[in-house]
């Protein structure tokens, strides 16, 4: 199992997630992402080049990219977990025609001002067949939720998957 941590738009591998996941997971990939949607992306793709079994983590525009790697590689992906993901984005709009089959696990701050939860539920209860979604009382960044996520847990490889 390859675990993988994608961060934000304005953030980098040294915000706080990146840095938690670092400290706790010391085999997670997590490298920095810039430039634009494309430029990010096609990053991404050269980081995950030959990787399978993934676990996905992806916070805000990092959810996006986590999101759209695993619509372009389904068979790669095990297992999604996405933090506030953009999915409300226009870019993500030629995504919207595939179903996705592997555990995703969503977590969204009702009080985010940032990427609106309830696009971001109407998306992903369509995009996502096995989706378990979280709206907590928290803020865009999950300031009061992430560390106190079992991450042991939801860094496990999913059960018959």
């Amino acid at each position: 199992m390859t675990r993988v941590f994608i961060h934000g738009l304005e953030s980098s591998s040294q915000g706080t997630k990146g840095q938690y996941f670092r400290s706790k997971f010391p085999h997670m990939i997590i490298e920095d992402y810039t430039g634009s949607l494309k430029n990010r992306m096609a990053k991404l793709n050269a980081v995950l080049a030959g990787k399978t079994d993934l676990i996905l983590v992806g916070s805000s525009y990092g959810g996006l990219m986590a999101a759209m790697y695993a619509c372009a590689h389904p068979e790669k992906v095990k297992k999604l977990i996405l933090l506030a993901p953009a999915l409300n984005l226009a870019a993500f709009r030629p995504y919207l025609k595939n179903r996705l089959t592997m555990p995703t696990i969503l977590y969204q701050g009702r009080h985010d001002d940032v990427v609106p939860p309830a696009p971001v539920r109407e998306i992903a209860g369509r995009l996502f067949s096995d989706l378990q979604y979280h709206l907590v009382d928290d803020d865009h960044p999950l300031t009061r939720s992430f560390e106190t996520l079992n991450w042991d847990a939801l860094l496990e490889a999913p059960v018959n998957n």
